[in-house]
């Protein structure tokens, strides 16, 4: 499956880097699914940058502005959006000049420290994330691979995954349920990522995901 999507968008050439989007709620497997895309990727004659999503957060004063339980915060003040706009995807889009941040936000300091690099114009940009498909982002994409996962699959992943940052399976679950997965109904429901998707996939089983849907070329406005 990963052969199939990766033959499919090395195929692509808008005539500027390749914008990819790995899209999903939280606990659908995105880093692993994109990390092995990248992989897959590199084994074509098509040069891939992975960004690494943690580089693109707001500063905590404005992360938790609206309180750490809320999920509207989450949804509308965890990562920063405009910097990832501005000074990445519209740099590797039409008529860029090829000079993006490859990184914006130290998550450990909380510094904003933009670092920057220069892409070759047939690149792939491989960028996974929750909420890519808001309206401020969705036409910076020219794929957007979304992760289909049941709810209740996602919040188990989630769980065990940040149970020891979180302080314990409850802590997690209830994060998860509040914070976390609440924000990513929001989005569900107010911006229907999966039917706006080019690529979609099943990945309740990541050893085992199912392709649904390849339309790729086809702009998911």
């Amino acid at each position: 499956m990963l052969d199939q999507v990766a033959t499919a968008l090395a195929a692509r050439d808008p005539g500027h880097p390749l914008r990819v989007g790995v899209d999903g709620v939280c606990g659908a497997g995105k880093t692993t699914f994109a990390a092995e895309l990248a992989a897959r990727l590199a084994k074509t004659e098509r040069p891939v940058i992975h960004l690494d999503p943690d580089g693109f957060h707001n500063v905590r004063k404005i992360r938790y502005q609206r309180g750490r339980d809320s999920a509207r915060g989450y949804y509308e003040d965890a990562f920063d959006f405009a910097s990832l706009r501005r000074l990445t995807l519209e740099p590797l889009g039409p008529g860029g000049d090829l000079r993006y941040a490859a990184h914006v936000h130290d998550l450990a300091t909380d510094e904003v420290e933009p670092r920057f690099a220069v892409a070759p114009r047939n690149a792939i940009v491989v960028f996974d994330e929750t909420f890519l498909q808001r309206d401020e982002l969705r036409a910076c994409w020219d794929e957007v691979i979304f992760l289909d996962v049941p709810r209740r699959r996602a919040v188990e992943r989630g769980v065990r995954r940040d149970s020891e940052r979180l302080g314990g399976d409850d802590a997690a679950r209830d994060a998860y349920e509040r914070r976390y997965m609440a924000a990513c109904d929001i989005y569900l429901t107010e911006q229907n990522p999966r039917a706006r998707a080019s690529i979609v996939i099943d990945n309740d089983d990541p050893q085992h995901p199912q392709l649904l849907l390849v339309r790729t070329g086809d702009a998911a406005n």
